[in-house]
């Protein structure tokens, strides 16, 4: 299968890597020239969960029109950069095209509507997955838990699972939900908890959790997002959503979220993708947001100064 990575930074690169050494033509397209010329003369160093090694092979480009008509489109952006993919994306796409989109946060599925039909875009939730990039060609892959795949109007699908039986074979732990749309809002509850209050106090998750103060805020956080989803009648596996965060946080109480790892390196952030969503919708449905009003104000005024750095 000839399978497109559009954004390979992280976890983009880890898609790629065992993609490729699954027996799959593997196309690598990310603007950062340093890091695709390094895949393109050295291949990829991939270290960490899924073993040590270099993976030669996988063709890499700043360009999509090079790639061609691929059967698989993957996603990995960050949430920002998923409309701007979208855009550059559509007219690649061939009638047999799939697209598959894994981001943090809510919205990817209407920043992709803006820009190409939806009927062969699939979501993605990548549940516990860690990764970082130590330079170009280079990624480490801290975790991998379950990649979630799913129609984004939700019920059963041969093609969502056909597509996970294709992640299975490559090394990941993949499966096939009919309502992903939960699943999106199960995993946005805890970025909320953990995203925005973990970067204002510059602390990890465990870090976070042990101190009772910053703890209330990081909850209140969570508790606005979920009036918000009661009220948009999402189906919840949960009745205790305290109880869910804290014992997601406890599986990982080293982790900085991608959002502090942004700030330290004065990059902007899926700000507005996570803690921002929770505002928006809240005036919506007339839901107040009080604490992820001030968490988003705060990092905000911060990620304006980072714009000004570097213009």
């Amino acid at each position: 299968m000839k399978i497109a990575i559009y954004g390979t930074g992280a976890m983009g690169s880890v898609y790629a890597g065992l993609f490729k050494e699954a027996g799959h033509e593997v196309w690598a397209v990310d603007p950062w020239d340093a890091h695709v010329a390094a895949i393109s003369a050295d291949g990829l160093q991939l270290d960490g969960a899924s073993g040590d090694r270099r993976i030669l092979g996988i063709h890499a480009t700043t360009e999509i029109a090079e790639v061609g008509g691929a059967d698989l489109v993957v996603i990995a952006t960050k949430a920002a950069g998923v409309a701007s993919a979208a855009r550059a994306i559509a007219p690649q796409m061939t009638s047999e095209t799939l697209v598959l989109t894994i981001q943090n946060g809510l919205g990817a599925a209407d920043r992709i509507a803006a820009h190409m039909a939806m009927d062969n875009v699939l979501l993605g939730v990548a549940d516990g997955f860690g990764a970082s990039l130590k330079g170009p060609g280079h990624a480490h892959h801290n975790a991998m838990n379950l990649v979630r795949i799913g129609e984004i109007a939700g019920g059963p699908s041969a093609r969502a699972e056909a597509l996970a039986t294709l992640w299975r074979a490559a090394g990941f732990k993949a499966q096939a939900f009919d309502d992903i749309q939960q699943l999106i809002w199960e995993k946005f509850l805890c970025n909320v908890t953990f995203s925005a209050p973990c970067t204002v106090f510059d602390m990890t998750v465990g870090e976070l959790q042990a101190h009772p103060e910053r703890w209330a805020i990081a909850l209140g956080a969570m508790r606005e997002a979920y009036a918000i989803a009661r009220a948009k009648n999402i189906n919840l596996t949960f009745d205790d959503p305290v109880a869910y965060v804290t014992a997601f946080g406890a599986r990982m109480p080293a982790a900085r979220p991608s959002m502090l790892l942004d700030h330290r390196a004065r990059r902007l952030s899926e700000l507005d993708a996570i803690n921002g969503q929770v505002p928006e919708l809240g005036r919506a449905l007339g839901i107040a947001t009080p604490f992820n009003d001030t968490l988003v104000a705060i990092l905000r005024q911060r990620e304006a100064a980072f714009e000004r750095t570097s213009a």
